[in-house]
């Protein structure tokens, strides 16, 4: 049976709460160090939960690791839900995201190990090409600091605008030092970049919203994030504190493991790489 659940507003305002009365929520709390009981982590439904949920088919009972897999489909509630205890770790995010998030929401979430990559993608229902997109065209952005910036950095390295020198990874557009097809950018969040595909002339779309869409990165993105020196791994995270749970240790393990590998190169087909 698979140990995945999908969690409400409701179900994580009663957790929260619980956790808040009790200091303990479904996972343990790090402050008591009671790493019994099963690992709940907490993960974007694709591709992340079904990796996880390859792992708890597959090779988690002979490791001796009761695994359960919680998925939200927003980039804030794994994060919020890990740092007040309500589950024990999560798996949806990248370095660059993560700091900005412990930075703002004042969390002390810290990286485990890095498992793949998701190339962040430029989409069109309107052009075939990213050169065909014509003066004036809307492009839609995710607008987290984060992703927008890494959305305006992969139409940069394709030569649809120019950054100024020094703009990171929190570029917005107010940054762009050259834009000779005048582009038009719309933020929205970017769960629903892939649906503002026919409102727009294109969208940048984060690898696992695309593939949740029925996109193919590898086959329909314009253009593709490369994966060489990419600082944009996703990888398994708890608060800190709590890196040497021994079930998370065996998860970490299993997560780089070859059967993991060949998972993830045969399911996705390049469009979810292993960084391991």
């Amino acid at each position: 049976m698979r140990n995945t659940a999908k969690l409400t507003t409701a179900v994580l305002a009663a957790g929260a709460l619980t956790f808040g009365l009790t200091a303990c929520g479904s996972g343990k709390s790090s402050a008591s160090h009671d790493y019994s009981g099963p690992l709940v982590v907490a993960a974007s439904p694709v591709p992340h939960a079904e990796i996880l949920n390859f792992v708890e088919k597959n090779l988690a009972k002979k490791a001796g690791l009761d695994l359960q897999v919680k998925e939200f489909t927003d980039y804030i509630t794994p994060n919020t839900a890990t740092e007040d205890g309500s589950v024990d770790a999560n798996y949806f995010q990248n370095q660059p995201y993560l700091d900005d998030f412990n930075k703002k929401r004042g969390t002390h979430i810290v990286p485990v190990v890095t498992v793949h990559l998701e190339p962040l993608g430029l989409y069109s229902h309107k052009v075939k090409k990213a050169d065909e997109l014509k003066s004036g065209a809307t492009v839609a952005v995710p607008n987290d600091a984060v992703n927008e910036g890494r959305a305006l950095k992969l139409l940069a390295d394709n030569g649809l605008i120019t950054l100024k020198s020094g703009a990171g990874n929190d570029a917005t557009p107010e940054d762009i030092a050259k834009n000779p097809k005048h582009l038009q950018f719309k933020e929205v969040e970017a769960a629903q970049t892939p649906r503002s595909l026919d409102d727009v002339d294109a969208a940048v779309v984060n690898g696992n919203y695309a593939i949740s869409a029925g996109l193919k990165p590898a086959k329909d993105a314009l253009v593709l994030e490369s994966a060489k020196n990419n600082p944009y791994g996703n990888f398994l995270a708890v608060k800190k504190g709590n890196e040497n749970d021994p079930r998370v240790k065996k998860l970490a393990k299993l997560l780089t493991s070859p059967e993991v590998k060949k998972f993830i190169e045969d399911k996705y087909q390049g469009s979810v790489i292993p960084s391991f």
